[in-house]
């Protein structure tokens, strides 16, 4: 160790000549190196009378940032030139790793000449040349170049992919490379060649120029090729220009993404000229953003538009039949909550006329809590204001769709209410709340109710839960908790229209609610019980299972609800939902509604299994017809989705819907992927069968293939190529 120290010592005095302080950096330089002087670690230093040291064993030189190992070092302090003798070792910051058989160099490393040169950026990239030039520090000039990301083997194997180059330069600082008489191959078959090219580094994230192109073939719109091209606007901006040129349509995409310091927008969307409308053009466009607010309110918006029905559907951009933009300010405290919001929807379905639907809302709502010591539990104060408006002036039902076309709502609902809890004698909770609510409505454009009206509503309950919990001499423990809830609404029915609560689900989350109307528009009067049971099961061996069981009972019929609901009536349907999960990654959840008979208004059912290589996921609803709910046959559809590993490197993958009324497919789908070290291929085939005026049946077709190593990491996932011998 003592003789090592020495070493370093005579080694740091021979080099220790100060560099030039630099207090900038030169653009055609790089970054400036620090003006400490390059330090040399040997096992074995001499240096002879000419001052010319040569170290060997374990060398390692420092310079900034740049670390180099070597087998021997030869120093000449007369021309300041290190010749290094390999196996050699360069580490350029992080990014970077050099390997050669022999080198000269400036002693700061930052010049000079390599041979049998190998480099590797961001350990995804490998670069490898007969003789590599590094120029201050900045610039690395590779000739007679192979690169790949993908794993070269020692056996004589070409890689999956390489691109051979006459000279490669490097740009540490532009991290850019720039190809000289480029040849694109697949093992060693050339496929294209480029006079000249450039791509980014892997350790760039965004630079300008062409992503990933995709092919596609479509039924209706032909097959075409999608080239994306990235635009760097600045460190917080950019755009995304997408041509797609088919036989039947010129279409540019686009993306445009912006950060502020407080925030985000990103807008995106398509122009088309298309022989499926031929004289229009058509497009859409999708916007959303955020923004930090003063006082801890946050701004958000989302833009959606469309210029006809059907685009959305003819190009696959989204499944969605209805669009809603909006524009919201909040604020969330943890004992107050307030917000604004505006809403413009626009319905795609032919069957539906946006002149007579409330296209136009508002929304507005606080809550604030508060607990008072002197009576204990929680005081909760809330309001709430929306308002929504059509389009259309007519003050009738001219399209005879049960509604008047015109009509225009604004209600105001303000409440107070106390909340308290106890634990009783024997371990029974009680849980009690009393509360009033104020209800106004102004209704317009509709002469078949008052333009006002209004009422306060007193309401209270109390509920009483008897948890009970067994632990069984196997490990497991059960938990059984019948609960009784009895409660009264005050107050009298408003004569106003049900605009807001025309769709009413009875689950596990509403059983214990006074209420169990979406919106405010309507209540539950009179006086109400609901019972039920909840039950749950932790097995040792890894499985839960649980269980829920109830039903409500009223004094008088509540005769908004619709029979599907559950609710209709003095007593409700009984509601059953359960959940279960094993330790091998199967979930089952389930939730229905049914009558003494057994007849089921409403079921759903959804599965999942997640295992080592396979993933399946299903569900499947059944709605019983009902014309209060605007459904007149019933609907029974099952939908799977599912993926497989075929191996380390490949992944099968298939989606399905079916109509069981209707005895045939919605939508099917399948897809191939394969993925290793160096790239990335996916193959995809979609049918859709659904069809109407303006929306026809039709099959894709998708495949795209990547290059790994010219970006940023994709995960952390990782694909290595054996090297292993191949089987004769």
């Amino acid at each position: 160790m003592a003789r090592r120290l020495i070493h370093i010592l005579l080694a740091a005095t021979l080099l220790a000549t100060p560099l030039s302080a630099q207090s900038g950096s030169d653009p055609q330089q790089g970054t400036a190196q620090s003006a400490s002087p390059a330090m040399l670690v040997a096992d074995d230093v001499t240096v002879t009378r000419d001052r010319v040291l040569t170290a060997r064993g374990n060398v390692e030189a420092y310079q900034g940032t740049t670390r180099l190992r070597a087998s021997a070092i030869t120093y000449d302090e007369k021309t300041g030139a290190l010749v290094i003798t390999g196996p050699i070792t360069i580490e350029d910051g992080e990014d970077v790793v050099i390997v050669a058989d022999q080198a000269e160099l400036s002693r700061d490393l930052q010049n000079g000449l390599l041979t049998g040169a190998r480099m590797v950026l961001n350990q995804q990239l490998q670069l490898a040349a007969v003789e590599m030039n590094r120029v201050g520090g900045r610039y690395t000039q590779l000739y007679k170049t192979a690169v790949t990301s993908c794993q070269v083997c020692d056996d004589g194997r070409p890689p999956l992919w390489q691109i051979r180059a006459r000279r490669v330069v490097h740009d540490k600082q532009a991290r850019q490379l720039y190809f000289d008489d480029a040849q694109f191959r697949i093992g060693n078959v050339p496929v294209f060649y480029m006079p000249r090219l450039r791509l980014p580094d892997p350790t760039l994230k965004r630079a300008t120029g062409f992503l990933i192109p995709s092919l596609s073939s479509d039924s209706q719109l032909g097959t075409g090729v999608k080239v994306p091209y990235f635009i760097k606007l600045g460190d917080h901006r950019d755009l995304t220009l997408t041509p797609y040129l088919t036989s039947h349509t010129t279409t540019m995409e686009f993306r445009y993404r912006q950060a502020f310091r407080n925030g985000r927008i990103t807008f995106e969307g398509a122009l088309s000229d298309d022989d499926l409308q031929p004289g229009d053009t058509r497009g859409y466009l999708f916007g959303s953003g955020r923004f930090d607010l003063k006082r801890d309110f946050v701004l958000t918006f989302n833009i959606e538009t469309t210029t006809d029905t059907a685009y959305l559907t003819d190009y696959n951009y989204s499944g969605k039949d209805r669009l809603a933009s909006a524009i919201e300010v909040a604020r969330v405290k943890r004992d107050a909550y307030v917000s604004l919001r505006y809403t413009n929807f626009r319905s795609l379905r032919v069957s539906e006329d946006n002149d007579t639907l409330p296209t136009n809302v508002l929304d507005a709502r606080f809550e604030k809590r508060f607990f008072p010591r002197a009576v204990g539990g929680e005081l909760r104060f809330s309001g709430s204001a929306h308002a929504h408006y059509r389009e259309s002036d007519v003050d009738t039902d001219v399209n005879l769709d049960g509604i008047v076309d015109g009509r225009d709502v604004q209600r105001v609902n303000l409440g107070v209410e106390w909340l308290r809890s106890w634990t009783l004698t024997g371990g029974v909770r009680a849980e009690a709340s009393l509360g009033v609510e104020v209800d106004a409505f102004s209704v317009s454009q509709d002469a078949t109710f008052p333009d006002n009206d209004a009422s306060v509503t007193p309401q209270g309950q109390l509920t009483l839960r008897y948890p009970l919990v067994r632990h069984s001499g196997d490990g497991s423990t059960q938990m059984l908790e019948p609960i009784l809830q009895v409660g009264f609404v005050g107050g009298s029915d408003l004569d106003v229209p049900n605009e807001e609560s025309t769709r009413v689900e009875f689950d596990e989350g509403n059983l214990l609610s006074l209420s169990r109307f979406p919106r405010s528009d309507r209540r539950e009067r009179g006086q109400a019980a609901a019972y039920g049971v909840n039950w749950s099961r932790f097995d040792p061996a890894g499985w839960e299972a649980r269980l829920t069981f109830g039903q409500v009972v009223r004094r008088q019929s509540a005769l908004d609800y619709s029979e599907t609901s559950g609710l209709s009536g003095t007593t409700s349907d009984f509601l059953l939902a359960g959940q279960w999960k094993t330790r091998n990654g199967l979930a089952l959840t389930g939730r229905t509604v049914f009558n003494e008979s057994f007849d089921v208004a409403k079921a759903e059912l959804r599965g999942d299994w997640i295992g080592k290589r396979t993933t399946i996921g299903g569900s499947y609803v059944w709605l019983g017809e009902d014309a209060a709910e605007d459904r007149a046959f019933a609907v029974s559809e099952l939908t799977l989705a599912s993926t497989y590993d075929l191996n380390r490197n490949w992944t099968a993958s298939a989606n399905w819907r079916y109509d069981l009324v209707d005895d045939r497919a919605a939508y099917a789908g399948a897809g191939l992927t394969y993925n290793n070290e160096c790239v990335s291929a996916k193959f995809s085939v979609t049918r859709r069968y659904s069809s109407s005026i303006s929306v026809e049946p039709s099959t894709n077709l998708g495949f795209t293939v990547s290059l790994r190593g010219f970006s940023v990491s994709q995960g952390t996932e990782k694909y290595v190529r054996s090297c292993g011998k191949r089987a004769k």
